[in-house]
């Protein structure tokens, strides 16, 4: 991930977590669906997604296509010791 890009916040990992079934716990419904959204978009809509929701499109990129993206979404989210 480049290294200019937002920092993640605790409760957006946990959401992120959640969505994919890695523990954290779930946003309310409208967070739900924007993340829903951010993790169907293709690569040009993830691009304007991002201009509005920063950290979450770095999130769910995280979770979708790092190596260890989801344990390092876990850190964020304060579930690993």
């Amino acid at each position: 991930m480049n290294t200019d890009t937002p920092t993640i916040p605790a409760e957006t990992a946990n959401h992120v977590l959640a969505m994919f079934g890695y523990g954290g716990y779930p946003p309310g419904r409208w967070g739900q669906q924007l993340l829903e959204l951010i993790a169907g978009a293709d690569i040009e809509n993830a691009a304007l997604l991002a201009q509005a929701f920063p950290a979450e499109v770095q999130a769910v990129q995280i979770a979708k296509y790092d190596k260890g993206g989801i344990a390092q979404l876990q850190a964020i989210a304060g579930n690993v010791a």
